[in-house]
């Protein structure tokens, strides 16, 4: 533990220096990055530099009260409603929709905002259907909930494997998203930009555990409430504060004209695109682990369920801003030269909408706000991020597979804070890799992995009593490989990443596909489960109903 700490202090003492340092070295060397033209934003330096030393103390606080397991991981259920719900906000209010979303609208109009609309909606049946039972059956993960009565380790493994590989893809979009924004902040070279997310969030997760990543999360959560709001209460005053004038300026002023604002600018005439994006965003949200933890930080089922239903209005009222800034933004950005570089680009890419609209509203002083909030949007999510991904190595894989259950608590947190190091550094090197790419289609692909294989084996499990760990191993591995596969022969990689000339996968994402799928293998191969294990399994369905529906020994762990 004591390696750990001072491994993770000395690595956040050196990132500071590099914080306070970093404008001083980037204009003594003259980096040479798309970044240095940007002309330093002192308010927005001032204001980033405040954040990082308000949320350090916070993880300072946090860290005397982070001790055990339970406090590391959910700390420890005393969390309110409200503060979750803040929370819960604050990390699914990520770089993807700030950024992601309104760079998408931007450029391709209506068909954008397809992705916010999934999202409420699997926020109300999140709400039905998921938070009250989820946290009456788990304890740190949603592993435990779907192996609360399934026999054998394989089930767990997949599942822990299937958190990891979604953590990553959402990771990726975030540090995209934290480069390009460090780099308009001090006009750092891409690579030190996300260094310096990556550490910080080192440093939030090993000391705070899930206290400091709380409070991360309801501080972004306000300063991005306002910051939207503020924005779009500029551009309607720009127009009369009329939605009418505002759309009419932007569909005359983009070459897509009244297409801007109809269907099929993004996805076509395809109805299956339509659906797929639909189904990604909507059913998604109910297998991302880092949200599903949440459910663990409150004392009770109500609790659970207070906080989605104060989240989906918190979320609802936000993605209102983010349709006036997508659309708006058009109006007062588009083919301004201020906002494009040489190549006649948008400068920093499709991802910078929001930030060049906050400086068309409000000058160097709105953008530098608006800068360090989306900043410490992307901590806060990558620090939730990170925390889901530590479990899922130190619980799911370490103390329930390794140790059957019965782990040292000591070790189990040493083994979480070590996996949050190794986090840490794959972001920096999936970061570069994915550098180019829309954060906002990256991220959906952690979605479409959640939806096709984590909901199906979750919704089953709490559901239908012939769910097996046979069907669900052998169900769910062939949804996973069959998911990524597709994933792979789409556009956004075999084109993008890779380099050929035609996707071989046609449509934006695979979940109208591969969902029905996961849900239809599962079924198949659970029936097909003729051994003694999956009549034991089925025979303890009542009892973890009826734990599901009352709470009885909910505070008691699933320890089998």
């Amino acid at each position: 533990m004591v390696i750990v700490k001072r491994t993770a202090l000395w690595a956040g003492l050196m990132m500071l220096v590099l914080a306070f340092t970093a404008p001083a070295l980037a204009f003594a060397n003259t980096l040479e990055s798309e970044a240095q033209n940007q002309e330093t934003n002192i308010f927005a330096i001032g204001i980033f530099l405040a954040f990082a030393l308000s949320t350090l103390g916070i993880t300072w606080w946090s860290a005397k009260r982070t001790k055990s397991q339970a406090a590391f991981y959910t700390a420890s259920g005393g969390i309110s409603p409200i503060q979750n719900a803040l929370a819960i906000a604050g990390d699914f209010m990520s770089a993807a929709t700030l950024l992601g979303i309104t760079g998408l609208m931007f450029f391709r109009g209506y068909d954008g905002y397809i992705l916010s609309f999934g999202i409420i909606v699997g926020w109300a049946i999140m709400l039905m259907i998921i938070a009250e039972r989820f946290r009456n059956l788990g304890r740190f993960t949603f592993v435990d909930v779907i192996t609360y009565r399934l026999e054998g380790n394989s089930v767990r493994v997949l599942m822990a494997l299937c958190s990891l590989v979604v953590i990553v893809f959402y990771l990726i979009g975030q540090m995209v998203g934290a480069g390009k924004l460090i780099q308009l902040l001090f006009g750092l070279d891409y690579l030190y930009s996300i260094i310096t997310v990556s550490v910080l969030m080192v440093l939030y997760v090993t000391f705070g555990g899930m206290l400091a990543t709380t409070w991360v999360q309801i501080i972004k959560a306000i300063l991005l409430l306002c910051g939207g709001a503020f924005i779009s209460f500029a551009l309607f005053s720009k127009f009369g504060f009329s939605f009418n004038a505002m759309m009419e300026a932007s569909v005359n002023i983009h070459p897509k004209g009244q297409a801007l604002l109809e269907p099929g600018g993004w996805l076509g005439k395809s109805w299956l695109n339509v659906w797929t994006v639909g189904l990604t965003m909507c059913f998604g949200i109910m297998g991302l682990p880092h949200i599903l933890m949440r459910f663990f930080t409150v004392k009770n089922a109500a609790d659970a369920r207070k906080s989605v239903a104060y989240a989906t209005l918190i979320m609802s009222v936000f993605y209102i801003f983010i349709l006036v800034i997508g659309l708006g933004s058009v109006a007062i950005i588009w083919g301004q030269a201020e906002f494009y570089d040489e190549a006649e680009k948008l400068a920093g890419g499709s991802n910078m909408v929001a930030l060049h609209a906050a400086k068309a509203l409000g000058g160097d002083l709105l953008l530098g706000f608006m800068s360090a909030v989306a900043f410490a949007t992307i901590l806060a999510v990558v620090a939730g991020l990170t925390l889901a991904a530590s479990a899922a190595v130190a619980h799911d894989l370490y103390a329930l597979v390794l140790k059957k259950g019965k782990p040292d608590p000591a070790k189990e947190l040493r083994l979480s804070k070590i996996a949050v190091i190794v986090v840490g550094v794959l972001s920096v090197v999936l970061g570069l890799i994915f550098e180019s790419q829309n954060i906002a289609v990256i991220t959906a692909f952690a979605l479409a992995i959640a939806a096709s294989v984590n909901f199906p084996l979750l919704l089953l499990s709490m559901y239908w009593r012939g769910m097996t760990s046979r069907g669900a191993v052998i169900g769910g591995s062939l949804t996973f490989l069959f998911t990524i596969i597709i994933i792979i022969l789409s556009d956004s990689i075999w084109v993008q990443v890779l380099g050929y000339d035609k996707a071989i996968f046609p449509y934006v994402y695979p979940t109208v596909f591969t969902m029905p799928t996961g849900f239809v293998l599962v079924w198949l191969f659970s029936i097909l489960d003729k051994s003694q294990n999956s009549t034991t399994e089925k025979s303890r369905f009542d009892a973890q109903y009826l734990r599901s529906e009352t709470g009885i020994g909910a505070d008691e762990a699933a320890k089998h």
